[in-house]
């Protein structure tokens, strides 16, 4: 896919950039470039290759889920206007 000098423009003009007529050439010559690096991955065959999240075989190391704190949520509710079942009530907004 090869853009024309009017298609930068338009690309431009929807994005919100000024872009001028001298540098409309640079543009399409970058945008053509990363066009064409997208179709050469495109046609290289991915069957049978499981999607990856990462380049590398990495894991999160994830600390162990320990309360830390005590609960108190009574007293938070307690100063609460109105309250029910532990849930705080609001005034309805949306009909």
């Amino acid at each position: 896919m090869l853009l024309s000098s009017e298609d930068v423009k338009r690309i431009a003009k929807l994005a919100r950039i000024r872009v001028d007529d001298s540098e409309v050439a640079a543009y399409r010559t970058q945008l053509n470039g990363i066009f064409g690096l997208i179709e050469e991955m495109q046609a290289v065959d991915t069957a049978g290759i499981e999607p990856m999240s990462h380049a590398q075989d990495l894991f999160q190391r994830l600390r162990a889920d320990v309360v830390s704190e005590t609960d108190r949520r009574g007293d938070y509710q307690a100063i609460a206007p109105q309250t029910e079942n532990g849930l705080y009530l609001v005034p309805k907004v949306i009909e």
